[in-house]
């Protein structure tokens, strides 16, 4: 038997997932990732606890699946992109916390680059708008606000990288500073067309260039995981960010194909081959993951709170004591009752982009209860999802393309039948959700297996994927209209906070 490790990193928790070559679970190991809140809208973590955690679920999968690192063909790498580590090349000890994705404290920077009219030529560039969720902006506060940190960049002493690079390193034991296509896509310091650190935006940001990383297509061979961390020394084979490693998982390798990932944020890619769209509804354009020096492009909504809103029901209402008992609550009212949650609690991503606007609940009456907030929770996850996807078809038409005419969905919340049929009820399209629902794992599963010959093509990985489950419309349009009338009346309300 053939097998491949996937490392998936991401905002909540470490996993490692050891698949067979046709692309089934054979093992999961998974670790909570503690989240560290220093002020309100900033989120980091420990970047050697990222570590930590990774490794030990890496060891824990294969004991699980009884399998020794000899047994693992390839290595792929996926991770949360955005979020930033920076840390001393002779030590390898990170000097600060990595600054999350979600992090809102670079907006002062973003601010005063939209001042300074830059943000056509941004946008042009990379494909981004500007926003503190990219990492440009966080490496730079970083440099600004560490003691001695710009003084030690500029000689030549530190290393940049987002996670994938940073579990690189500390898995080669620091020989190799690297990362692809897909991550370097989402620094805002990146240019798309040329795949190459930019000078002019690494400049307009203060950026010293021996901090980067080299940049690799997302299937290639990126060096050798130490041999005295799990036994053997594995080829590392594939490397990319969640998102788009997502998008491969779920075989959406055709322009027009897209999916929806529901974790922590919600992120929808749409596949534009070669094309390099610029939107002109609030979403973004993005490297898709490469297998060659070849462009691929997608474009992007990323939702800032998705599944995140479960957990705050969880820890901040206390409406439930555990994610699970949230379908249950929600399905025992026959709707919201007229309540719509927006939960900006870190500002509204695509296709708003208003980093200031803050979670809302309104329609409240005396007989709203505990379960009708918790639906209307769940089913602020459908209403932002579907505000991307609208945006993404008029995107689509816009460029001479059919508009989305199926979503194919991952992510934790997807097991969520509730959540599903209400998502296809506002779309108007068949929701599909595959028998393997760990595609992000997957992906960068695929992305190893493509480099190290377990597989010749795409066309193989696509007759790999299955369906579980296709959730059809029910709701008349007009009234799916309706209720994404009143989603976006709600938005503007938290707009006003």
């Amino acid at each position: 038997m053939t097998y491949l490790l996937a490392l998936d990193q991401g905002t909540s928790s470490s996993r490692s997932i050891i698949f067979d070559a046709d692309g089934h679970v054979v093992a999961l190991a998974q670790r909570e990732l503690p989240q560290i809140y220093p002020q309100p809208g900033w989120v980091e973590h420990d970047p050697q606890e990222i570590w930590r955690t990774q490794l030990a679920t890496a060891r824990e999968a294969l004991t699980r699946a009884g399998l020794s690192a000899r047994d693992i063909h390839a290595i792929g790498i996926t991770n949360q992109r955005e979020t930033t580590v920076l840390w001393n090349r002779k030590t390898g000890a990170p000097i600060h916390h990595a600054i999350v994705w979600q992090d809102r404290r670079a907006e002062p920077t973003c601010a005063e680059l939209r001042s300074q009219g830059l943000a056509g030529l941004i946008q042009a560039k990379t494909g981004l708008l500007i926003d503190a969720y990219f990492s440009g902006t966080k490496l730079k506060w970083l440099l600004d606000h560490v003691p001695q940190a710009r003084q030690q960049a500029e000689r030549g002493e530190l290393a940049f990288g987002t996670v994938d690079s940073w579990l690189m390193w500390q898995f080669t034991n620091g020989q190799v500073h690297a990362t692809d296509v897909t991550n370097a896509s989402r620094t805002m310091l990146f240019n798309v067309h040329t795949n190459q650190w930019d000078t002019e935006l690494m400049q307009m940001l203060n950026i010293p260039t021996t901090l980067m990383p080299q940049v690799l297509p997302s299937s290639a061979h990126f060096g050798h995981v130490d041999a005295g961390l799990l036994g053997h020394a594995i080829p590392i084979g594939g490397v990319a960010g969640d998102q788009q490693s997502a998008l491969f998982g779920q075989a959406c390798f055709k322009e027009g194909m897209a999916k929806n990932t529901y974790g922590t944020g919600c992120f929808m890619l749409m596949h534009t081959g070669q094309k390099f769209q610029t939107s002109q509804n609030g979403l973004l354009t993005t490297s898709a993951a490469q297998t060659s020096v070849q462009t691929q492009f997608a474009t992007e909504g990323s939702v800032f709170v998705g599944g995140a809103v479960v957990q705050w029901l969880r820890d901040g209402l206390h409406a439930i004591q555990g994610s699970g008992e949230v379908q249950a609550l929600a399905q025992s009212v026959p709707d919201s009752g007229g309540v719509m949650m927006v939960p900006a609690f870190t500002g509204l991503g695509a296709p708003y982009w208003k980093p200031e606007a803050r979670g809302t609940i309104t329609g409240l009456t005396r007989g709203t209860t505990v379960a009708h907030i918790a639906r209307a929770a769940l089913e602020s996850i459908a209403y932002q999802s579907a505000a991307l996807l609208i945006a993404m078809s008029r995107d689509a038409v816009a460029a001479g393309a059919a508009p989305v005419n199926e979503l194919r969905v991952d992510g934790g919340a997807c097991v969520n039948d509730l959540l599903m049929q209400f998502q296809a009820d506002l779309l108007g399209i068949p929701v599909v959700r595959p028998a393997v629902v760990e595609t992000t794992a997957l992906g960068a599963a695929y992305l190893a297996g493509l480099s190290s010959g377990v597989y010749k093509n795409t066309r193989e990985l696509s007759a790999l994927w299955r369906v579980e489950r296709r959730f059809l419309p029910t709701l008349d349009a007009s009234r799916a209209q309706e209720l994404m009338g009143r989603w976006e009346h709600a938005v503007r309300q938290a707009m006003l906070t």
